[in-house]
Order: structure tokens, then C-alpha cells, then sequence
């Protein structure tokens, strides 16, 4: 063993940082008895063990010196072990440090990795005295300087974000004009093709799946499988490893930087789809990997009158202890970390509502909201809530806090009903179009803080939704049990249709029917990664375990007629406003005087009426947005126009004839597209004194220029 000059330490900051003189450690436990720091060579053999003498209010600190960045290290932790008392510490188990910039490898699955003896009659109260440091990731000590040079966040406002949910490997795996050794990485995502390809496309801000250091799980592993997804978060401070380039300890680090210093020079936005509702340690029979050995009753919510046992909110095992401060303040450490050091731009909050919960029931006062509001660095990034949990009065759609927006799935659910065909959705359709009044407007919201989406990486892709009836999970070897059965598609209206170039026709004019909705909708459009061009996973509708071919983008597949539909369609809520509102539509309550900004009409021309909402059999209807009466002013308080437009949607299984609303003035009209027709299309003149005929399951969008007016 090396002997290394140890002093005393500061308690302050958290976690190992770099200093003149050497490395500061300090780790939070506030019922430990003894703490141990051990520290590794590059071949993981433990080097030093060095007893922390230090703590401070519940902080283990010392300082080391002459250790510099690329050092390994963890922790063991003394205290009682009695899982009856909710208490789990074992010094044999060596322990990750929570506030870790980086990790080394995986975790190597193995008997020694757990607290309790496996297989012993008294399950997890039987004590475990094997060494867990062989098949634990080791802490990494990181160099956190890095040359930003003149790199500043886009800052787009909210009503103009356009998102892409995509995966970091999964986006380049495949891509071939991305070098073979950066495919799959940060570097991947970073290099100028695959940011060519998002330019073009035309979306903001890319929505990254989990990228914190999480598990491989240890059952997928066993049937060859692997965490796709990477819903199992072990770090909250860790890039993962698996998704760099370079096998330097902690480059992952650097690479993560020099990726959103790349997008950021592109205007586009970074959002990261975060997971603090529970961890990779399960319930009280999972590994002890890090915070249950640490101090278990202060990371994790524990059932009170058996606080052997995990409260789980997440269907996960456990779920972590906000109302405790150490544990908020280490979430709240984290986000300002990777706002104020990584760069990021927003989070996506994975089971949002259990962050909200009290004691029990869902708060939205409860501490971690209050504080993100009154944070200078947090309240000023994009939050969005996936706003449920699966525990007792967890849907919390509408009802989240002022500065969020929301996942909506009452968005993603009427629209598919609709085009579907079910009846009864009119009246639906026409709150989840038009930014969800009902949700957010009663609390003063915008329509910005819906995110629309019509699929998400959980779940069918586009494609396979109109093209499955069933999913087909076999390749997740869990006998197609898995996955969500009220997921399924539907055959989209093929009945009966028997020549296959009718069916494949109709599933392409499906895809653009969502595609079109999604981006003329009122509030945020969200794209997954490889929609635009009908990517397929086989009908698997529950990825989460596949990383291969079944979750990458197969770039040679991509259908370049959708691809083109689906840029044209961005570009067009890029040039205009009426598509993209900072402000809900007025409709009847425009004063007296002025034109209607809004007009819902029946196929016979009539405005709707209240008996035509409420017809469960209606499954068409036209919308003329007038872009005159606007009612937004621009930055120097002129008022923004913009063009008069008519949307025609028909979900029934028959031709519509659409007569037009005497509302609108009948010269200077263009189709923009009929997705019946192939695309390009040309945007020729229409007529509103004659009737349209639209296709069944088919949209229209019509345009009345008022360039001469502006």
C-alpha cells in the first residue's frame, strides 16, 4: 500500500474536487460510524486505504495530496447493519461516490455486489462478508476545465421549440457519413453530419435519453440482453462511459462538453431526460451499489412502520428521499451542475410526480419545486415534466407549477382516437389542437406548456403505429408479456381494403396525417428520432432492452417523401406564428368588433354549433385560423400578421365534401399539401366559392397569403 500525506479537509463542495495542492474528499452520511476512502491504480488495484477523520454537520471530508485528475477511487462505510431499522451499511461493499463527475467501466454482476448473503434463508438480514471492489466501477477524480470559448445557449423561446426525443448511440450507430470509431458516441452526435442532418430537419433542441451513469441490469444481462434506454440511474453526476469514443479514464467528461459546444454553435438546444425518482438499487433485495451502503434511510423513502422496505412510487423498487435536504440538495447539486458546467439546456423529468410527493400525497408546493422556482441558475432553463408517477393520485396533468411544461398524453391519446376513428373526439380534438386550454390557461400557462407528441421512445414508433395490430416484444424474451397492451394500433382503417398498394397507400398517408397535426398543433411538437422518415422496430413496442438493430436508425431505409413532408411541415411553423402562438386562441371571446381569430366549421360550411361538438358520430371538421387577428406583438411592439388558413381533417372511412365558412373571404387561396397526394407537391390556387372533396383519413391545409396587408 502507498502511504500519501492526508490532512484535514473542508466539508465543501461535495464530491472529489481538484486543487493546487491535491484532491478533496467529502462524502454526506449522517449516520456512519466510519468512513474509509480507497483509492485505485489505473488497473483498479487498490492502492491506499485511508481512514477520514473529518466530519463536519454529517459531511466525511480530508484533503490528499499530490493526487491528480484520472484517480480512482470509492468509499466503505461503516454503521450498524439492521434492515429493520432501515440502516444497510456493509464496509465489504465498496461504494460509489454520489457525487462522482465520472465512472470507470459496468458493473460486473456477482453474488459480492449485494449486501446480504443470496440465497441464505433469512434473505437480505443475512450479512455479506465477500469484497465487492472487483466488480464495482470505480470514481473518477476529473479535470473540469475545459475551453468553452465563446459558447452561449440558444435560448429558444419556448413557443418556437421544436424537440427531437432521440437516443445518443442510437441517432449515429448506423450512420455512415459519421466516421466508424465516433458512431454511437458523444463525438457521434457532435460531428458535423449528424448535426447537418438536424439543421436540415430543422427541430431546436434534441431531448438526449438518459445519459447518466446507469446499470446494465443485472437479469437483462443474464439473458444477453443490455439497458437500451438507460432508465436505471447509478451517478447523477456521470456522463455515462459507454457512449465515448475514448478509452481514457473519465474522457467521457470532455467529450460530453465538446458535444454541446458543437450543437450549441448550430443554435441547437441540449435537454436532458433525467431520472430522479429512483435509482439502479432497487428494493430490499437489490445490489448495494452506492447510497444504500452510504446512509440508506437518507437517500431513500422507506415505509414507515416497516422501514425495511422501499416506498415505491416508480415500479422501479424505490424511490429517493426529497424530503430529506442532503438528498434534495444533492438533486438540486446535480442540475445546477450540468446547467452550470455541462452546458445543458432544459431537463426532461422522468416520473416527474414523485418528486412532488410529501410525505405521501402528490405537492406542488413541496420543497423541490420551490427551490428550482427561486434558483437563478434552474428557473431560467426549460423543465418539462413527464407529470405522473404509478403510486396513488399520481396523474398530475395540468397541475404542475408555472415555469414547467408537461408531457401531454391526453394530446397524445385524442389525436390517435381520431385519426383512429373513434367516435366522440371531436370535441376533444379541438382543445388538444389548439394548446389545451382546459389544461393550462385557467392557471395563467401558455400553450407552450404542452408538449405535444404523437409517439415517444416508449412505445410503437410512427410507422409501426399504423403498420401493427399487436406488439411483437418476442426479442425481449419475456414471451411478448411485456410492454403496454393498451398500446396497440389498430390496422388504421385497412379493413376490407384488399389490394396491398391500397393498404401500404393508406399507411402513408397515416404517417402524414400525425406528422401533420403534430407540427400545426398549438403548444411544443416533439419528434422521435427517425419518425420523419418511418423508422420501424418490427412492432416491438417495449425497446427499452435492445440495443441493436431493432432501437438504431437505419439510415438506408429512410422514406424520403416522409423526410421531405416532415421538414416542409417544420419549416412551415418556423415561417408562421399562427402555427406557433406565444397566446391561446380567443375564438368567441374576441370583443365584439373584430374579427374571429378562430372558427371551427362543419363540412356543411356552418360554424359548430354546441350540438355539433357533442356528436359522437362526426369525425370531420375544418378550422380557419385568420392570422390578421393575431393578437401577439413582436419585440418592438408591432403587431405580427401573418397569413388566414384553413385546416381540413377527415378521420371517417369515406370522401368528405367540405363547403368553406362565409367567413372567409374567398380570393388568394393555395393548397399547401393534401396528404392524399404524394409529396412535393405544388401549391396551387383553390377556389372557396366551389367545395372540396377530402379523401377518407386524410388533412388539408389551405393558405390565403396577406403579404399586401403587412
Amino acid at each position: 500500500m502507498m502511504q500519501y500525506q492526508v490532512w484535514r479537509g473542508t466539508p465543501s463542495p461535495l464530491g472529489a474536487s481538484v486543487k493546487k495542492r491535491g484532491v478533496n474528499f467529502a462524502l454526506f452520511s449522517e449516520s456512519a460510524e466510519k468512513v474509509e476512502l480507497c483509492l485505485y491504480d489505473e488497473n483498479e488495484k487498490e492502492t491506499a486505504r485511508i481512514a477520514i477523520r473529518e466530519h463536519t454537520n454529517h459531511v466525511w471530508h480530508c484533503f490528499v495530496v499530490d493526487l491528480k485528475p484520472g484517480q480512482l477511487y470509492g468509499y466503505r462505510v461503516h454503521g450498524p447493519y439492521a434492515p429493520e431499522q432501515g440502516q444497510r451499511f456493509n464496509p465489504n461493499k465498496l461504494l460509489i461516490d454520489p457525487y462522482a463527475r465520472a465512472t470507470s467501466g459496468p458493473i460486473k454482476w456477482d453474488p459480492a455486489v449485494f449486501g446480504y448473503e443470496i440465497g441464505h434463508e433469512k434473505e437480505d438480514l443475512a450479512f455479506d462478508q465477500r469484497d465487492s471492489a472487483p466488480f464495482i466501477p470505480k470514481s473518477i477524480v476529473v479535470d473540469s476545465r475545459f475551453d468553452w470559448a465563446d459558447d452561449s445557449a440558444p435560448e429558444t423561446p419556448w413557443h418556437e421549440t421544436v424537440i427531437y426525443e432521440m437516443h445518443v448511440k442510437g441517432f449515429t450507430k448506423l450512420m455512415k457519413d459519421v466516421p466508424a470509431e465516433l458512431r454511437g458516441t458523444y463525438a457521434g452526435l457532435g460531428h458535423p453530419a449528424a448535426i447537418k442532418y438536424l439543421k436540415e430537419l430543422g427541430v431546436t433542441a434534441v431531448e438526449l435519453l438518459p445519459i447518466h451513469k446507469f446499470a446494465d441490469d443485472e437479469y437483462l444481462v443474464q439473458k444477453g440482453l443490455h439497458n437500451y434506454w438507460g432508465y436505471s440511474t447509478v451517478n447523477f453526476f456521470s456522463p455515462d462511459w459507454k457512449y465515448s469514443h475514448s478509452p481514457k479514464l473519465g474522457s467521457q467528461v470532455k467529450e460530453f462538453k465538446e458535444m454541446v459546444k458543437a450543437l450549441h454553435a448550430e443554435g441547437i438546444e441540449v435537454i436532458l431526460d433525467v431520472v430522479y425518482n429512483h435509482t439502479a438499487e432497487g428494493n430490499h433485495m437489490g445490489p448495494t451499489l452506492s447510497f444504500k451502503g452510504i446512509d440508506n434511510k437518507a437517500y431513500y423513502r422507506l415505509v414507515s412502520d416497516s422501514p425495511r422496505h422501499y416506498m415505491d412510487y416508480t415500479g422501479t423498487g424505490n424511490s429517493l428521499n426529497v424530503i430529506n435536504h442532503h438528498t434534495l440538495r444533492m438533486i438540486m447539486d446535480s442540475l445546477r451542475y450540468w446547467v452550470s458546467e455541462m452546458h445543458v439546456d432544459g431537463f426532461r423529468f422522468d416520473l416527474a410526480s414523485t418528486l412532488a410527493r410529501g410525505f405521501h400525497e402528490v405537492n406542488q408546493l413541496n420543497a423541490f419545486f420551490g427551490i428550482i422556482q427561486q434558483d437563478p441558475v434552474l428557473s431560467e432553463v426549460k423543465l418539462i415534466a413527464e407529470p405522473w408517477d404509478l403510486g396513488e393520485g399520481g396523474y398530475q396533468v395540468g397541475q404542475f407549477p408555472n415555469q414547467w411544461t408537461e408531457w401531454n398524453d391526453k394530446y397524445r391519446d385524442t389525436v390517435r382516437g381520431f385519426w383512429k376513428g373513434d367516435e366522440g373526439k371531436i370535441a376533444d380534438l379541438g382543445f388538444r389542437l389548439m394548446g389545451s386550454s382546459d389544461l393550462y390557461e385557467h392557471s395563467g400557462r401558455r400553450p407552450f406548456a404542452s408538449i405535444n407528441f404523437i409517439t415517444a421512445h416508449d412505445g410503437f414508433t410512427l410507422n409501426d403505429l399504423v403498420s401493427y395490430n399487436q406488439k411483437h416484444n418476442e426479442a425481449n424474451l419475456e414471451d411478448n408479456k411485456d410492454g403496454n397492451d393498451n398500446n396497440h394500433s389498430w390496422n388504421c382503417g385497412a379493413e376490407g381494403l384488399t389490394d396491398d398498394k391500397d393498404v401500404i397507400g393508406l399507411r402513408a398517408r397515416m404517417r402524414k396525417n400525425f406528422l401533420a397535426t403534430l407540427f400545426l398543433s398549438q403548444g411544443v411538437p416533439m419528434l422521435v428520432a427517425g419518425d420523419e422518415w418511418g423508422r420501424s422496430q418490427g412492432g416491438n413496442n417495449n425497446a427499452y432492452c435492445q440495443d441493436n438493430e431493432i432501437s438504431w436508425l437505419n439510415w438506408d431505409k429512410a422514406d424520403r417523401e416522409l423526410l421531405d413532408f416532415a421538414k416542409s411541415l417544420i419549416q412551415l411553423r418556423k415561417d408562421h406564428r399562427i402555427f406557433c402562438r406565444r397566446n391561446f386562441f380567443q375564438g368567441e371571446k374576441i370583443r365584439r368588433g373584430e374579427n374571429k381569430d378562430l372558427l371551427w366549421f362543419s363540412p356543411d360550411g356552418n360554424e359548430m354549433s354546441d350540438e355539433a361538438w357533442s356528436q359522437d358520430f362526426a369525425k370531420s371538421v375544418g378550422i380557419l385560423m385568420n392570422g390578421q387577428a393575431l393578437h401577439e406583438r413582436n419585440g418592438k411592439n408591432e403587431r405580427i400578421l401573418d397569413d388566414n388558413f384553413i385546416w381540413l381533417l377527415n378521420a371517417s372511412h369515406v370522401p368528405v365534401e367540405f363547403s368553406f365558412p362565409q367567413e372567409a373571404v374567398p380570393e388568394n387561396w393555395s393548397r399547401v399539401f393534401d396528404t392524399n397526394e404524394t409529396w412535393p407537391q405544388n401549391e396551387s390556387q383553390i377556389d372557396l366559392k366551389e367545395s372540396y372533396t377530402l379523401a377518407p383519413r386524410s388533412t388539408v391545409l389551405l393558405r390565403q397569403s396577406q403579404l399586401a396587408t403587412r
